[in-house]
């Protein structure tokens, strides 16, 4: 599930060596200046930039009047996470207020409003961490593991903004023990449903068996 929304993408950019870096190995000094630069980052093209990778630093640099430093291009690997609409994730849940909560899924948080966790009248207690189904008494608590759908998803221009909205209003979501719930339920339905297939078939079997007796018995 959550795993189809992580990728490696590579990347090219130019980086600056300042003379302050001059002495430690070329690539170290690349890296660590493209992680202050892009880790954490949201790119609405790739999504959230989690970690690089690795890096590959053209060892001749170029430099320009005026500037201490060197310029270097650089073709690097970002580990990334895009949240796709309609995806099925697994998350935790990480805090609860007022209007829901939030539901931690790969590097970042979704929301999960009162609304869309089901069709019940809920109470969400911000104190205890707990929102309350009225009706069905099913709970969700903080440190709750559950399986929601991605309903939408909006990273803004700004590198640090992005929103992401899920539901669990969808049969076998939820959390993981209303899940084992409706497995098991359904499984008890199909068992009905074969033994009422069976007790059907067998009326049908006696009258097969009867107009075979009854034919055996003309033909003598």
């Amino acid at each position: 599930m959550t795993a189809h929304l992580f990728s490696i993408s590579t990347l090219q950019d130019v980086v600056r060596i300042p003379p302050s870096l001059f002495g430690t190995a070329l690539k170290k000094a690349a890296v660590n200046i493209l992680k202050s630069k892009y880790e954490s980052m949201i790119n609405a093209d790739l999504g959230y930039i989690i970690m690089i990778m690795d890096a590959k630093v053209e060892s001749m640099g170029k430099m320009i009047a005026g500037d201490g430093g060197t310029y270097h291009k650089v073709d690097f690997d970002a580990l990334t996470f895009y949240p796709k609409l309609q995806e099925i994730v697994q998350g935790e849940l990480v805090d609860i207020t007022d209007f829901g909560a939030f539901v931690r899924i790969g590097p970042t948080d979704a929301l999960l409003h009162l609304s869309q966790v089901m069709d019940d009248y809920l109470k969400s207690d911000v104190q205890s961490g707990v929102i309350l189904a009225n009706q069905s008494g099913k709970t969700l608590r903080v440190g709750s593991t559950i399986r929601t759908r991605i309903t939408a998803v909006s990273l803004g221009k700004a590198a640090s903004m992005g929103k992401i909205g899920i539901t669990c209003r969808q049969p076998f979501l939820g959390a993981d023990e209303w899940i084992a719930e409706e497995i098991k339920k359904s499984k008890g339905e199909k068992t009905e449903e074969k033994v009422a297939e069976k007790a059907k078939e067998k009326p049908k079997e006696k009258e097969a068996s009867k107009q075979k007796k009854t034919v055996e018995v003309k033909e003598k």
